[in-house]
This record gives C-alpha cells, structure tokens and sequence, in this order.
C-alpha cells in the first residue's frame, strides 16, 4: 500500500491537519519546514492557507504549486507528537 495523505484542513499557526490512507491522523506544524525558494512564500498565511489535498498526488499542495510527500508528513507529525508527550 502507497502511503497517502486523505484529508487536509489548514489551522492557524502554520499547522495542517491531516489524516491518512492507513489510519494515522493529526495535527502537525510546518513553521519550521518553511524556508527555500518553494515554501518561504507560504509564511505568509493567506497562501498558507490554500493548502488542499491532491486527489492525483495523494497528499498537501499549496496555490503556489508546493507540495509535500506524505511519508515526510507523516514521519513529521510521529515526531512531533512523541515530542509533546
């Protein structure tokens, strides 16, 4: 099975939540993920906040044509939430 990302609802904050093709789901923050030539421009949070799932890529893609991979998201948001607990 391909990992894939389901759903994607951008928060305030720079977060996303994201849920996934094999159950995972959850929050995660990308304020540190955003620098380089492609994500720099999403610290400004109206195009952050045009974060959607690509059916076709199967996981987050922004307005500006960034995207994610799921398998970096998904080990993101494992590493933050063993950081918070």
């Amino acid at each position: 099975m391909f990992l894939h990302t389901t759903r994607v609802q951008p928060h305030p904050g720079y977060r996303l939540y994201l849920e996934f093709n094999n159950g995972v789901a959850g929050e995660v923050s990308l304020l540190d993920e955003l620098w380089g030539e492609v994500f720099e421009p999403l610290r400004d949070e109206q195009l952050f906040h045009t974060a959607r799932q690509d059916e076709d890529l199967g996981t987050v893609v922004w307005a500006n044509g960034a995207d994610l991979a799921p398998e970096f998201l998904l080990q993101l948001l494992q590493a933050q939430t063993s950081q918070a607990a």
